[in-house]
């Protein structure tokens, strides 16, 4: 059995950097951070977002940022198969952690040591207990107010 020849090589040529070319050649190359575009104004968006930022201050405790304390409305709505609360909406302050939205609902709902409660947001996500409420008001609210669906069993993934 003969061995397959082997093909002949084709050399790719690069492309010619002639002093007239470097332009081209130039703009395959990656730049650094000191020569990429600077802004010089920020968006109305950033502006908006910058203004609120000086709102936030250290807690009393030292250990946490909070929103200063705005008070948001909380809409407690349930998803199918759990009890819903005779008044579904609530306000608390911004500074709160989402916890007290949890710890709250469970008194309301009288659960057991033993019971179980799962919330999301806007029924997209469960926010971690130590998630801010001012946070999560400004980032996720619908209309004024923040909508937490809550269920005595799991309902999404």
């Amino acid at each position: 059995m003969a061995s397959p020849t082997p093909e002949p090589k084709t050399e790719t040529t690069s492309p010619d950097v002639s002093p007239g070319n470097e332009e081209n050649a130039a703009a395959d190359l990656p730049l650094t951070m000191a020569a990429s575009v600077v802004l010089e104004h920020l968006p109305k968006d950033a502006h908006k977002a910058l203004e609120t930022a000086g709102e936030l201050d250290i807690a009393k405790d030292g250990s946490t940022l909070m929103f200063s304390g705005q008070i948001v409305t909380i809409r407690l709505s349930p998803l199918p198969n759990t009890p819903q609360l005779r008044q579904p909406r609530f306000k608390c302050t911004s500074s709160q952690r989402f916890e007290a939205i949890v710890r709250f609902l469970r008194r309301k709902l009288a659960l057991q040591d033993h019971e179980s409660v799962f919330c999301y947001v806007n029924s997209v996500f469960a926010p971690g207990l130590d998630e801010g409420v001012g946070n999560l008001w400004r980032c996720f609210k619908t209309g004024d107010e923040l909508v937490v669906n809550y269920s005595v069993t799991q309902a999404f993934g």
